[in-house]
């Protein structure tokens, strides 16, 4: 009988003794070859840019099955399950420049949010401009999954994701945010509320980069702080609780109402539409 370290020392066994896969062909008497390890995703390509220019260029050259890939807090778990299969990931998480949190340069009630602003950088900011008009946004930031999530997931990435229990799409759309693209034929702006399609599908085309520019709408007076808190990896869940008061506060010059969750940014583009709230 083997040990548990000569199983191991063997090849036999994983990190906590758990039996890897067997394939047939033994080395000696009762032992066989383990099979070769297969990683979760679907084979990709990997390619890293150093500037926008060029993850534009590169994702122009790759296709519509290419991916971006920022924090990788919502990608990377959906290619381990095989619910995503991009043929490449251009990884944009060391272009510089893309990670700020600052009012508009133009002196307009706004903020200027870049792509690679983590969520922990919104929760933790003290910033006057953030606090003063935007304080539902560090507030809601707390509520997203947990630490190392909101230390390394990005506000554009969420945005680009479009999951349907993001605090930041629903923000976006409350707050009536214009997305900035980046493309082969120069930036566009879109309203986040034409932005959002439905589930995991937005206006940009396979080859955007996306900043984000939030413009002022009104400014949510308090916020409730009730609901469940985020669970992490495979997604979201109980985020848009956590804003439900914010939304309600900040339609109360509406006759807009929500009583339920979760709220989806489609659903509240409607609903601000209908009642003529949104410019």
């Amino acid at each position: 009988m083997l040990m548990l370290s000569e199983c191991v020392a063997l090849g036999l066994c994983g990190k906590y003794g758990i039996p890897n896969e067997l394939s047939p062909g033994g080395t000696g008497p009762g032992l066989t070859r383990p099979a070769r390890s297969q990683v979760k995703p679907a084979p990709f390509a990997y390619h890293r840019a150093h500037s926008v220019a060029e993850a534009v260029a590169l994702l122009a050259e790759l296709g519509e099955e290419a991916k971006i890939l920022a924090g990788g807090l919502s990608l990377v778990p959906m290619m381990n399950f095989r619910l995503a299969r991009p043929t490449a990931l251009v990884d944009v998480s060391r272009i510089d420049g893309l990670s700020y949190l600052r009012a508009d340069a133009a002196g307009a009630a706004g903020l200027r949010i870049g792509a690679l602003t983590t969520h922990r950088t919104v929760e933790t900011s003290r910033d006057p401009a953030v606090l003063n008009g935007f304080g539902v946004l560090p507030r809601s930031a707390r509520w997203i999954g947990h630490y190392p999530i909101r230390s390394r997931g990005t506000f554009g990435g969420s945005i680009a994701h479009a999951g349907p229990a993001s605090e930041w799409c629903l923000l976006a759309v409350l707050l009536a945010a214009r997305i900035v693209l980046t493309g082969p034929d120069g930036q566009r702006t879109v309203p986040a509320a034409d932005f959002f399609e439905g589930y995991y599908s937005t206006a940009s085309t396979a080859a955007e980069m996306c900043p984000v520019d939030i413009v002022h709408l009104q400014t949510p007076s308090q916020f409730s702080e009730t609901g469940a808190k985020g669970m992490g990896e495979g997604g979201t869940i109980g985020a848009p609780a956590a804003v439900l008061g914010a939304i309600n506060d900040a339609l109360s010059d509406t006759d807009v109402r929500f009583d339920h969750i979760p709220v989806l940014p489609q659903d509240l583009s409607a609903a601000l539409n209908q009642a003529g709230a949104v410019p």
